[in-house]
């Protein structure tokens, strides 16, 4: 005879086992999901609009099916995805395929304890990040693009009065050579329009 309470303890379990899975993958997913208060402070402050694309891989965000989403993620990519979620401590090398080079190094430089600390006051990123990181080489500290809603992937997308004092530094050489022999020509030229006025003149 079959025993209906055992049928329905084990159904119980099955049921229960089945919740407790769905439940481990629905916080591994959140867990993982874009911070907006970043990007919503960036806003904010800058005036400018900014994206998911400013520390994300896909500019929509982390969460869908296309390329740098994590229901888009092949095998190796999620052993990427779930190491880079352990890096909890500053100073781990990061490659989270969800993540675009700022966004890694964001994590590399903070640990995901501190960066998960900063949600609650965005403005503090600027302050925490070395002031000496320049993802995109142009010039402009990734922590003045993050105030200046600014790519720092991009290395010509920046504020554009610092961009130009930033080439004007980077090229002050070239700019002080092409000054000086502008007026030595205008001196020549000068001189040579004058010497040609006083042979005129005698003849």
């Amino acid at each position: 005879m079959i025993d209906n309470r055992s049928q329905h303890q084990g159904g119980f379990r099955i049921f229960y086992a089945c919740l407790l899975v769905m439940g481990a993958n629905y916080f591994t997913v959140t867990a993982v999901h874009s911070y907006p208060q970043f990007q919503e402070f960036t806003e904010k402050h800058s005036g400018q609009a900014a994206n998911c694309a400013m520390c994300h891989s896909n500019g929509n965000g982390p969460t869908g099916t296309g390329p740098g989403q994590i229901d888009g993620l092949n095998e190796e990519e999620l052993k990427r995805l779930e190491e880079a979620r352990k890096a909890f401590q500053p100073g781990q090398k990061i490659d989270s395929p969800i993540l675009n080079e700022f966004g890694n190094k964001i994590v590399e430089e903070l640990g995901r304890k501190e960066v998960l600390a900063l949600v609650k006051e965005p403005e503090a990123l600027a302050t925490k990040l070395n002031k000496n990181l320049d993802t995109d080489r142009d010039g402009i500290p990734d922590a003045e693009e993050y105030l200046d809603g600014t790519d720092p992937t991009n290395k010509f997308h920046g504020h554009p009065w610092k961009m130009f004092l930033v080439n004007l530094n980077r090229y002050k050489q070239h700019i002080l050579l092409t000054f000086a022999a502008v007026l030595l020509l205008n001196y020549g030229l000068g001189h040579l329009i004058k010497g040609i006025a006083v042979l005129t003149e005698k003849r």
